[in-house]
């Protein structure tokens, strides 16, 4: 991990984000960027400077969001790290893809909307990092979050190809010392795929030879959100890590019950495949 990307709306969750963010790149020695975005009335970028004073709000808009990420910066610095922070003016989300792709970013780290919070753009925000981000996304809740993680619970349904997916959580478990716990939830009405067992979870850990600290469980449960709960009650768990695909939203991966009640806060890591 080389270069990481904290996208903030400068929400309560977004703070929990730039902390954990600054730890991450601290612990792997990394860069870090810090990402804000303005929806702006007028396309600001072509606007002269005599016509922003038409757009008082806006101004103060730019100038606390530039006080905010020189706060981030400042810490960042603290750290010894490394930092650059960004403003786009573009309304449309879609921009933070680009501009990830633009500094080869590996790890992007964002808060969840805030409890409660219907605020439909910010929804949509977190939903269109899931579905197009090329790297692993830390969606992050809660403010007091272990790290460096040492449990970390990697959930699949080890049909298809995760290897790569794996390595990734492998990667960080590694750099932590942390223990993955590979969970396999198959529906109860699901008759074929229960009699499957182990069997493609141990295949895929073929391909990882060096990799030992690891459990494998298999729940036979009515559903993803009871078997979670299930696990995550007998077992201690910091980060969640779960595979998405580019059609799926963070909402319809994780459903409010599970995102709120299930796991306690718990960041989530997705893995686009």
């Amino acid at each position: 991990m080389k270069n990481i990307l904290v996208s903030t709306t400068f929400s309560e969750n977004c703070t929990h984000a730039v902390d954990l963010g600054i730890k991450l790149a601290k612990h792997h020695n990394a860069e870090i960027h810090f990402f804000h975005f303005i929806k702006t009335p007028v396309d600001w970028l072509e606007i002269s400077k005599t016509k922003e004073d038409k757009y008082p709000e806006t101004l103060k808009q730019i100038v606390d969001a530039n006080s905010k990420l020189k706060d981030y910066e400042l810490m960042a610095e603290n750290e010894h790290l490394k930092c650059k922070t960004f403003i786009e003016f573009d309304a449309s989300p879609e921009n933070i893809m680009q501009h990830s792709n633009n500094f080869h970013h590996d790890f992007i780290v964002t808060g969840s909307e805030t409890k409660g919070n219907t605020h439909e753009p910010i929804k949509s925000y977190i939903e269109l990092i899931v579905r197009k981000a090329k790297v692993p996304v830390l969606i992050v809740e809660k403010s007091h979050i272990v790290f460096p993680f040492k449990n970390i619970v990697f959930i699949s349904n080890f049909v298809n190809d995760v290897g790569d997916a794996l390595n990734k959580v492998v990667s960080i478990a590694t750099q932590c010392h942390a223990k993955i716990h590979l969970l396999q939830i198959i529906p109860e009405t699901d008759l074929k795929n229960s009699t499957r067992g182990l069997n493609p979870v141990d295949q895929l850990l073929q391909k990882f030879p060096k990799f030992k600290n690891y459990t494998l469980t298999v729940y036979n449960e009515p559903s993803l959100e009871h078997g979670i709960t299930t696990f995550i009650k007998q077992h201690p768990v910091d980060l969640i890590a779960m595979v998405t695909h580019g059609k799926m939203g963070f909402l319809s991966l994780f459903p409010k019950s599970i995102t709120e009640n299930v796991t306690n806060n718990l960041p989530i890591m997705t893995i686009n495949v």
